[in-house]
């Protein structure tokens, strides 16, 4: 292995194979010529948002690309990779850039008017990997119409009886064997995202996961006893963690950043399909007798097949490939994802200037110092600490408790067994249908805009449907104003809190923290999940349902606070440019919200002063200022 770069007092950064590497970070020590000052990406109280390649002489430039690809043994693409950094200095301006001919500029048009214009191997790639969330969802709703049955199968059926022999155990082992995926993936399934990610890549990671998710759900199809079924729970726990670590990751390095995150979040489209094929399937198989349970989960394994098959036709992360010292690789893989040579060779050259001033704030890591750098680095912290934010809000909000137990609520509430499923059945139809609409919100309005709406929305839909369990269960007004309500507590989440928790979570750490940190933000949300499942049965029955509903809809406006103070905004910036949003301090962001923002709400929206004008916090410099209003401009005119 090739010595490491010492550009940055030494620190090691990447991981270089063979005759790769450490000249061709060298050959960028000449990029600060003719630059301003770079930003403190640890302490960017400013709040300036700065393109790495801004400032450079067109001389400089050139001579820091050729040197660039020689080192890589890329000679025959210097051309391109010349046209391809001028454009990236300062994209908006590409139309006064000589050296391109009529069909780079149509190319480069074509971003901005008709930015979901991309090639297909991008669009398939995240489609493909996205199914795999199609087993979490189906999972979940497996065994939420399971649950009406496997407890009497296996003799722990007694948890709904009041003063029943055995209530107690019954009610805590029916929520722990629900609860075992999540568990599962909490303790081992995320952080084994980190090392398998090393190994074997994205792909590699991806494949494993859903031999998991294939084998474990058919083994829960055979279960003779329940302790039989709580480990292939837990197995299917290890493949589901893993999954839910790389999949977003893989889609957000892939993608370009003006709709990563509408594509990203398809994660959460197929997660809500996953949930409504769950419960079409619990319906399906209902009057199947003693085996409908068996059947209800074991059908889990459907989505795994294509994912297990198709995921080698995928290309490769560049940024993964990058970070091995791949650069060839990388190239490869960028031709495929975008749609001229021009572009591949732009975002490969961008991304590795991005990365050499994320280097600077990066030291020497093994697993353990990645993950204790999650806390202990400013600019990666507070990635920490957004990431946490939206993903334990997602427990708060209320939705396992409808995903993994709207039957036995629909029970509660009066209804049969067959009633609870059609209940449920349109919980999932809901469920999948609003999620539709982020694919184009997510980027336009963005992933902080979508939380802060939809939040006060489903904590007032909580509350109603709890008020709504007071309504004597013979009014015909009961079941169906319970189900009203909780369907627009659905439609609210799908579109906010549904996609957003894994779309933000795999874009906000840098490259060197992003396996480790995504670990660390699924394992947050899949242990309060584990948490939800667990306790929710004795809450049921302790709080009663209004209770439980009231608690979930308080949990709702804490979790709204959280994001309004912690969560800053990532739409439209690439995934190196989140290095300047995250540079900045907690406390400045705060203050920022608190005496600026709120304030500018108020005037704005509640005393209707329409002349009032926010102050922006983030401050873009020079091509990153123009290329800004371009994407505002572009998303006012779609």
């Amino acid at each position: 292995m090739a010595d490491l770069p010492t550009n940055y007092s030494g620190k090691e950064t990447i991981v270089y194979e063979e005759g790769h590497g450490p000249d061709a970070y060298n050959s960028m020590a000449g990029m600060e010529k003719g630059r301003s000052q770079s930003v403190n990406l640890n302490r960017n109280l400013t709040a300036k948002i700065q393109n790495p390649l801004a400032g450079i002489p067109r001389e400089t430039l050139f001579r820091n690309v050729d040197d660039f690809a020689r080192e890589l043994e890329m000679p025959e693409i210097i051309p391109l990779m010349r046209k391809g950094a001028l454009v990236a200095q300062d994209p908006p301006a590409f139309e006064s850039i000589e050296d391109l001919d009529n069909t780079e500029r149509e190319a480069l048009r074509n971003e901005v008017l008709h930015k979901w214009r991309q090639p297909r191997a991008l669009y398939i790639t995240v489609i493909l990997c996205s199914i795999g969330a199609a087993v979490q969802g189906w999972d979940q709703t497996g065994s939420n119409g399971a649950n009406l049955s496997f407890p009497v199968a296996f003799g722990i059926g007694n948890g709904e009886k009041k003063g029943a022999p055995n209530q107690e155990r019954d009610n805590w082992l029916v929520g722990l064997i629900n609860a075992a995926p999540y568990i599962a993936s909490a303790f081992f399934g995320c952080w084994m995202s980190d090392p398998l990610n090393n190994y074997f890549g994205r792909r590699g990671t991806i494949f494993v996961s859903a031999v998991f998710c294939l084998l474990s759900v058919i083994g829960s199809g055979f279960s003779q006893t329940w302790q039989q079924l709580f480990v292939t729970r837990l197995l299917l726990g290890v493949g589901m963690g893993c999954k839910a670590s790389v999949v977003p990751i893989y889609a957000a390095e892939n993608c370009p950043a003006a709709i990563r995150g509408g594509l990203v979040m398809s994660w959460q489209m197929w997660t809500a399909f996953g949930i409504f094929l769950g419960f079409c399937a619990n319906l399906a198989v209902y009057q199947a007798g003693d085996i409908a349970w068996r059947l209800q989960l074991g059908s889990a394994f459907i989505p795994a097949v294509p994912l297990v098959v198709g995921i080698y036709f995928c290309p490769e992360s560049p940024r993964w490939y990058i970070k091995k010292g791949r650069y060839q690789k990388a190239y490869k893989s960028l031709c495929r994802l975008r749609n001229t040579p021009l572009q591949a060779a732009r975002d490969l050259y961008y991304i590795h200037a991005q990365i050499i001033e994320e280097a600077a704030i990066i030291g020497q890591s093994s697993y353990i110092t990645r993950f204790i750098e999650l806390f202990t680095i400013p600019r990666v912290r507070r990635a920490t600490l957004a990431s946490w934010t939206v993903m334990i809000a997602q427990q708060m909000c209320g939705i396992n408790i409808i995903a993994f137990y709207s039957s036995t609520v629909f029970r509660e509430a009066g209804a049969g067994n067959l009633e609870a499923l059609l209940a449920s059945w349109g919980f999932g139809l809901v469920n999948f249908v609003f999620a539709w609409p982020a694919v184009w919100t997510i980027d336009t309005y963005g992933r902080r805009t979508l939380l802060l709406f939809t939040f006060p929305q489903m904590a007032w839909t909580l509350l109603a449907a709890g008020f709504c369990f007071w309504i004597p269960e013979s009014s015909k007004a009961h079941l169906g104003l319970i189900a009203l309500f909780i369907y627009l507590f659905a439609a609210f989440y799908s579109p906010g809190e549904g996609p957003v928790p894994f779309t933000y979570s795999a874009e906000v750490f840098p490259l060197s923290h992003r396996e480790v940190g995504m670990s660390w933000a699924v394992a947050t949300c899949l242990f309060w999940a584990a948490t939800l499942s667990i306790t929710f049965p004795k809450m049921l029955a302790a709080f009663t349902p209004q209770g439980a509903f009231g608690f979930y809809a308080a949990l709702n406006v804490i979790a709204f606070v959280m994001i309004f103070f912690w969560v800053p905004e990532t739409k439209q910036r690439t995934l190196e440019e989140l290095d300047y949003i995250f540079a900045v301090p907690t406390r400045t962001h705060m203050h920022y919200q608190f005496t600026k923002a709120l304030p500018y709400w108020f005037k704005r929206y509640v005393f209707r002063r329409k002349n009032t004008r926010l102050e922006p916090l983030y401050h873009f410099e020079s091509a990153v200022a123009s290329d800004q209003k371009r994407a505002v401009k572009d998303d006012s005119s779609s």
